[in-house]
């Protein structure tokens, strides 16, 4: 089952499970099942209508359920809340039924106005997860025709609808309502659930761990022996490895292509390596500093080695512009940089910083050792261009504080952006259009014509017409030269083999879903 040692520092894991093998009687300490993943990334935030990221998925599709979930390769929406669903032939009306077992963990139902509330609270915030259905779905949209049935009608077709909403989840209008303050249960949705998921939240300690436990009773029928989980934060990725080499953890989820290397062949470790819509990119503030001269992120871009930041990815390979390869609309054509000094040198001449003599930031991930490596690979990029660079360590949570504004936004942002679902608006949109601003996804990029071509694009019902908007868009995106396109990694999971019951999807596929897993 699981093998602690005091060679690695986990001492909150340890009391966890320790704790969990002392509970009750004696006779069921055995059966105590608890999943242990180790993550560079904590949990800041966890209300649904607000939280985005890896690790705030992780713990938001297992709190809390949503009208379907995804899972296959390719992924496909599969009942969750709702049990069956019907579409109009034109794409803009759905009726879900739901499941009449679905309850919050208070016991109250699940109700097709609890729906209409979750709908609307996210439009309301405009946070989060709301760019998904931005312009598709309006605060009338979303109609209880019966405590059991929900109509959704859309404000436009939107191609990509179902695929959505596994992002979008259902809260207890009880419970926020009977906390909802001045802010509409920001504050106490913050550190509060308040769903119907398998799991809740036991113990959150910033910076350390995060403790899930299965709800006693809880409606979903089936599942996995697992009782509970812990989230446990470990920033350095080689340590993440060395904790799932020696049975500490049960499963990393950050590791390096070299972190797997070391582990091929390693008795317990199973090695999983798959494509999936993934990519890398360093995005250039656009709007403050320096970098606002397009003639100088020109520059950069054809600067930049791409075959070294290719070299130190391992599993992946270069990016050709904004979308990742084999995604609908995707240009195997298009027109990137490439490494060309002279051409480089002539943007530069023509930019406000011909002499070079300056010195930019590049902040990122600390304990993320492949994003450090990328920068240095930047920093020496920019020294042929008279350019100096500043990289900085921020954990997590103050990244995300600092893509806020164009003023506190470093020169250099570098950012994973992982696929919600397999349609090319989820990149589009949450990394390139302006509504997304002070996000982490696209903390400063505006553009009105890329704007424009994303929501075209967005509700077009034509797939062919679909694909030229799309085309146009990677055009545009380039010609702006908004970020340095870097790599398509391939996801890197290593697990021990008395993990049970994984199904890799390739979408979110770190935000790790807890229940159909068991442990031997």
């Amino acid at each position: 089952m699981f093998n602690l040692t005091r060679r690695q520092s986990l001492t909150g894991a340890t009391a966890l499970v320790a704790s969990a093998a002392m509970g009750g009687r004696a006779a069921h300490a055995q059966a105590k099942r608890i999943l242990v993943i180790a993550s560079n990334q904590d949990i800041p935030n966890f209300d649904p209508h607000i939280a985005t990221g890896y690790s705030a998925s992780m713990l938001l599709r297992n709190t809390y359920d949503s009208l379907v979930r995804t899972e296959g390769t390719p992924p496909k929406p599969v009942p969750q809340l709702a049990a069956s669903w019907t579409a109009s032939a034109d794409g803009t009306e759905y009726v879900f039924k739901l499941d009449p077992a679905a309850r919050f963990h208070d016991g109250t139902p699940v109700t097709a106005e609890a729906v209409r509330y979750s709908f609307n609270r996210l439009l309301r915030l405009n946070k989060g997860n709301a760019w998904m259905v931005a312009g598709i779905v309006d605060e009338n949209s979303v109609q209880p025709v019966d405590a059991a049935t929900v109509k959704i009608r859309l404000v436009k077709p939107f191609a990509a609808f179902l695929q959505v909403l596994p992002w979008l989840w259902i809260v207890n209008p009880k419970a926020v309502d009977a906390n909802k303050g001045s802010d509409d249960g920001q504050t106490y949705l913050r550190s509060t659930i308040a769903g119907s998921g398998a799991w809740r939240v036991r113990r959150a300690e910033a910076g350390n761990l995060y403790e899930f436990e299965r709800v006693e009773g809880g409606w979903q029928q089936g599942g996995g022996n697992l009782t509970g989980a812990i989230w446990k934060i470990v920033r350095e990725t080689s340590t993440q490895r060395l904790m799932v080499g020696r049975g500490e953890a049960h499963i990393a989820v950050d590791l390096t292509s070299e972190d797997m290397d070391a582990l091929k062949g390693r008795p317990g470790v199973v090695s999983i390596i798959e494509p999936e819509y993934r990519t890398f990119s360093i995005k250039m503030n656009t709007r403050h500093g320096p970098l606002a001269d397009i003639n100088l992120r020109r520059a950069v871009s054809w600067a930049f080695n791409y075959q070294a930041m290719l070299d130190a990815a391992g599993y992946a390979q270069l990016m050709t512009g904004p979308l990742p390869d084999g995604i609908l609309g995707f240009d195997p054509t298009l027109a990137v940089p490439r490494m060309n000094l002279d051409k480089a040198k002539e943007f530069l001449a023509k930019s406000d910083y011909a002499k070079g003599g300056i010195k930019l930031v590049m902040n990122y991930v600390s304990g993320l050792d492949q994003q450090r490596r990328w920068g240095l690979v930047l920093l020496d990029s920019l020294r042929k261009l008279g350019i100096e660079l500043d990289i900085k360590p921020m954990i997590w949570p103050d990244m995300v504080a600092s893509a806020r504004s164009p003023e506190t936004c470093p020169d250099f942002f570098p950012v994973y952006q992982t696929a919600n679902y397999g349609d090319p608006d989820n990149i589009a949109f949450a990394a390139y259009h302006s509504s997304r601003n002070g996000g982490w996804q696209n903390p400063v990029y505006s553009s009105p014509k890329v704007d424009d071509l994303i929501i075209r694009a967005r509700s077009e019902t034509d797939e062919a017409k679909r694909k030229e908007l799309y085309v146009a868009f990677q055009k545009a995106v380039v010609e702006d030269a908004p970020d340095i396109f870097g790599v398509l990694e391939k996801r890197k999971l290593a697990m021990r083999s008395d993990v049970q019951n994984f199904h890799f999807t390739p979408v979110a596929s770190n935000a790790i879903e807890l229940f159909p897993l068991s442990l031997k």
